[in-house]
């Protein structure tokens, strides 16, 4: 049955099928309807940055932006779940069409630019939601809001989420938020990270809680930045890192009516790139942060080879909508 309906969403407008999927998720995670894709995996738990995680397989940001559907997602097996990206206010997005699928190459490309309904909605979700797991929460900036003043952005997402997160994934990588990967690199990055680092340890104390940072980087980065910002992830204190967001190249897909679209291409594609990053980054690391490890992953074969790169964990997005939840299973299994 669940092969049937996906095909079926598969066949239709990308946004509406999202929108479609998002609101059955969300009103049959806490009930038997969760019979059409829940499944039981044996357990394969893993300790990275002080938290358990019941398997290494998580979800993605980006398919769950205002934490509707967390149990949902629970009952398919993820070891943790991401949800997000939230931003201090509600917005629209980018002008539709935002996603476009390429399904002869098993990937997607979106500009859908952090559209979501602000944090707090995104904190009453969390607060309903039954899951017990690890999850994660990852946080942007509003679209008008200057680059000069993004830090007071984040700090705003933070304040709202720390209660509530297991873990906060600060999004510097998207390519769909004009100047939003500026952020990325040099001073900026310093003074962002800083300045999040002070505001999570002001939290731990209030809350009596620690949450760890993690930092999303983009896939289009050389060996130089790569290393630039390995060394400014571990002098700021960050807890972990995730590996990679959607690329802006477009030579993977060249000659797709799509290929020339706005956006960030993922998927199958991306996997080669997301993993040389990811190697690159584990030797400039040093081992001193544990690397999330995503981007392609659609096989027990590359989950094998991410693991190889230096990943601790990984995280699904497009291949999850292609494959659905047996995706989960084999690489649980890997």
């Amino acid at each position: 049955m669940y092969a049937i309906i996906q095909k079926l969403l598969l066949s239709c407008d990308p946004e509406w099928s999202h929108d479609v999927s998002i609101g059955f998720l969300k009103r049959s995670g806490g009930n038997l309807l969760n019979a059409l894709y829940s499944q039981n995996l044996p357990p394969k738990p893993v300790t990275c940055f002080g938290l358990e995680f019941k398997n290494p397989i998580g979800l993605a940001a980006g398919l769950d932006k205002n934490g509707e559907c967390i149990d949902a997602f629970e009952a398919m097996g993820f070891g943790f779940v991401e949800v997000g990206t939230v931003t201090p206010l509600a917005q629209a997005g980018n002008d539709k069409p935002r996603l476009f699928r390429l399904p002869e190459h098993q990937a997607i490309i979106n500009r859908m630019g952090f559209n979501n309904k602000g944090v707090d909605y995104l904190v009453e979700q969390v607060k309903r939601a039954n899951y017990k797991g690890v999850l994660g929460i990852n946080i942007g900036k509003n679209k008008q809001t200057p680059e000069e003043n993004a830090l007071s952005d984040y700090i705003s997402c933070l304040k709202k989420v720390h209660e509530h997160a297991s873990y906060v994934t600060i999004n510097i990588s998207s390519p769909n938020t004009p100047g939003l990967r500026n952020l990325q690199y040099g001073d900026s990055l310093k003074q962002l990270l800083g300045g999040l680092r002070a505001e999570t340890e002001a939290l731990k104390v209030a809350n009596g809680k620690h949450v760890p940072l993690l930092v999303k980087i983009a896939p289009d980065l050389d060996q130089a930045a790569i290393e630039q910002i390995a060394q400014t992830l571990i002098e700021s204190g960050m807890d972990g890192v995730i590996a990679t967001n959607t690329t802006l190249a477009r030579d993977s897909v060249a000659g797709h009516i799509h290929a020339n679209e706005m956006g960030g291409l993922s998927g199958k594609v991306l996997c080669q790139k997301s993993e040389s990053v990811t190697k690159a980054l584990h030797t400039a690391l040093d081992g001193k942060l544990p690397i999330v490890g995503v981007g392609g992953i659609s096989s027990a074969d590359d989950a094998k080879a991410r693991y190889d790169a230096g990943a601790s964990l990984l995280q699904v997005y497009s291949s999850f909508i292609y494959q659905g939840p047996p995706l989960i299973k084999a690489l649980v299994n890997a």
